[in-house]
């Protein structure tokens, strides 16, 4: 809430900025991050135990944890997904379903193209070692997904691009500016939820339309001592376990 007394920041910015890549082909101005000097009360966001921030590190050192299961502790994992819920559930079926090509890809090159046994009699017969090492790379990809639809299910836009900003801000030293890639991953994220389905592909490359007037406003809230923690916790624990794989 922008009324709490953690809060410290908030930033405006116009999305109708493109990326600088499309920037000389249309005209529009980069992605800039603004601090507004008379902030005013919002409605309020979920509200985390943590900073979100901490959330964001927290998924993706499990996220890497997650790629190294392979066995019955990557069938277990599978297993649980269910446990997810439905939203999450039904984010994860469309994200699989766009991907279909991808897990197609995955069992044509890795089956046909392992050396190994075959599994079966016949020149066009895949290798047994193929099939187990696509199936082990199909469970991880599936995991990945799962993991990317909670993230989207549990977090809200605001509050994601609030926890990207923190964690991209020790950067601003190497010349990396947090706000244009806070902004630019809004836009991505926008298209990819609202992207059509267009029978000429052209369309793709069309750029959604927006009234240039939009604001968005991220809310920043103090670390404490439980994000410290937490953090060292989980990556104390993910690096055991990804040195046992080892």
């Amino acid at each position: 809430m922008a009324t709490r007394r953690n809060a410290k920041r908030l930033w405006r910015s116009s999305a109708s900025c493109a990326s600088s890549s499309s920037a000389g082909r249309t005209g529009r101005s980069t992605p800039a991050l603004r601090r507004n000097p008379s902030p005013e009360p919002r409605a309020a966001s979920r509200e985390f135990a943590v900073h979100p921030t901490t959330y964001l590190v927290v998924w993706l050192l499990l996220l890497v944890a997650s790629q190294s299961l392979a066995g019955q502790a990557l069938l277990v994992a599978l297993l649980l997904l269910p446990l997810l819920g439905r939203s999450s559930l039904r984010r994860l079926r469309r994200l699989a379903w766009r991907t279909r090509w991808l897990f197609l890809s995955l069992v044509v090159i890795l089956s046909w193209g392992s050396v190994g046994e075959p599994a079966w009699n016949g020149a066009l017969a895949p290798t047994r070692e193929g099939l187990l090492v696509a199936a082990t790379h199909l469970g991880r990809l599936l995991l990945a997904l799962s993991a990317v639809a909670v993230l989207f299910e549990s977090m809200p836009l605001a509050t994601l691009l609030t926890a990207t900003h923190r964690l991209l801000e020790p950067l601003r030293a190497c010349g990396v500016e947090p706000e244009r890639g806070v902004v630019r991953l809004m836009l991505v994220l926008r298209y990819l939820e609202t992207m059509p389905r267009p029978r000429d592909w052209r369309r793709l490359l069309d750029l959604p339309a927006n009234d240039g007037n939009e604001v968005l406003e991220l809310v920043d809230q103090r670390f404490s001592w439980l994000d410290a923690m937490t953090m060292l916790i989980v990556a104390g624990g993910v690096a055991a376990f990804l040195s046992r794989q080892v």
